[in-house]
């Protein structure tokens, strides 16, 4: 777990040179220049850049239940591939996870791997009956309980959701909406998204809870959402690499939300390039081709999202590479109260070795996820994950 990484252009959201980062039992120990260790690991990075390891806040695992799509190992592996080394699993597995017995048996899976940092969500409403919230008491004082959420059907009820959010606030739990207003979701997914959005904000404003909007896709909604930003409300966000790359003019490909219009998604990017996004997060999102077939929602993330989002954002003049590690790395991090996000003394030696120059064709049959749904089949996009290090151990290597 001591590793020595030489000779790299280092980049996290604060800072840019070219030097050298040593890890020693699992940590950062130094970050500098001419760095010398003997008996250690080390690995010439040879001039590529070495970035803090991303942080997404928002895939599905389906483990318990559905681990014929995905399970715990696949998904962490295809998170190591794609340069995550923490992410935070929403509830919709099977069983649901609203019980201890879940909670457990996935933090117990997570540690016998030892591959990457788990985060699970607790849904907000019993088994998703978008009415019980008395399974909350449960996980009352327990620590590994971060945010809770619902997502993939929202809670429709608004006087429930209140009662939750005060729940939220008084065990410093994140709320992570799924806006969706049901009601309209077979009308206008539109508005179902705007409703809820301005829903979810004006609640957060009354109860003072944290809350996190997850895959933003509207205009409307993220006007909401940087209008309660303005006004103090705790409110944090995540846009998807899919809603900033793609357009419903050149896109049918089903997710939910969907595909939005390019008016859209210039707002979006604007956005970011403004600092109202806090995050990017995949909704990672495996499926087999049958279920696909069948019309469900959604597609594979994790091993796309940098160079996607490196290629817009970058490489396209919105943001600097600093901007990206932040959206990437420090502020989900921060969000889900991990210790990493950056490359800085005392934080987790979870870092990831890129080569911003190299052009790559996504070949989804190389994926290490289970699901190979995506969108973005044979796409060029620059950017490619050379190696994951996760508290010192080299855990993915090109």
């Amino acid at each position: 777990m001591n590793i020595l990484i030489k000779n790299a252009n280092v980049i996290d959201s604060c800072q840019n040179f070219f030097g050298d980062v040593y890890i020693e039992n699992g940590k950062i120990k130094e970050v500098g220049i001419d760095i010398s260790k003997s008996g250690v690991e080390t690995i010439d990075a040879n001039g590529l850049t070495l970035m803090p390891a991303f942080v997404d806040t928002h895939a599905h695992f389906r483990d318990p239940g559905l681990t014929y799509k995905e399970d715990l190992e696949t998904g962490s592996r295809s998170a190591l591939r794609g340069g995550y080394t923490g992410v935070c699993l929403m509830g919709n597995t099977s069983p649901i996870c609203s019980t201890k017995e879940v909670l457990n048996y996935v933090k117990e899976k997570e540690e016998k791997l030892n591959l990457i940092d788990i985060h699970q969500c607790v849904t907000i409403t019993k088994n998703f009956d978008g009415k019980t919230i008395s399974h909350l008491e449960e996980f009352k004082n327990d620590s590994r309980v971060r945010a809770i959420s619902d997502d993939g059907v929202g809670v429709s009820d608004s006087r429930v959701m209140m009662e939750a959010m005060k729940i939220a606030k008084e065990n410093d739990w994140i709320v992570m909406s799924h806006a969706e207003s049901g009601e309209f979701s077979d009308i206008d997914m539109r508005l179902a998204e705007n409703m809820m959005t301005w829903r979810d904000i004006t609640l957060a404003k009354v109860t003072e809870a944290k809350l996190h909007m997850a895959h933003v896709s509207t205009k409307e909604a993220m006007q909401y959402i940087i209008d309660g930003k303005c006004k103090g409300v705790q409110v944090t966000c995540e846009v998807t690499p899919h809603h900033i790359a793609l357009t419903n003019d050149v896109s049918n490909y089903r997710v939910n939300p969907p595909i939005r219009e390019r008016e859209d998604v210039d707002f979006l990017i604007k956005a970011i390039s403004h600092g109202d996004v806090d995050c990017i997060g995949t909704d990672h999102a495996p499926h087999t081709y049958e279920d696909k077939k069948k019309g469900s929602p959604g597609m594979v993330g994790l091993e796309t999202a940098f160079p996607i989002c490196y290629t817009k954002l970058v490489k396209g003049g919105v943001i600097s590479i600093n901007k990206l590690s932040e959206m990437m790395s420090r502020n989900p991090a921060n969000i889900l109260k991990m210790n990493k996000g950056n490359i800085s003394i005392g934080l987790d030696g979870d870092v990831v070795l890129i080569d911003p120059n190299k052009k790559i064709v996504i070949n989804s049959e190389e994926f290490h996820s289970k699901g190979k749904n995506t969108p973005f089949e044979g796409m060029e996009f620059y950017g490619e994950v050379v190696m994951t290090i996760k508290g010192g151990r080299v855990l993915y290597k090109k």
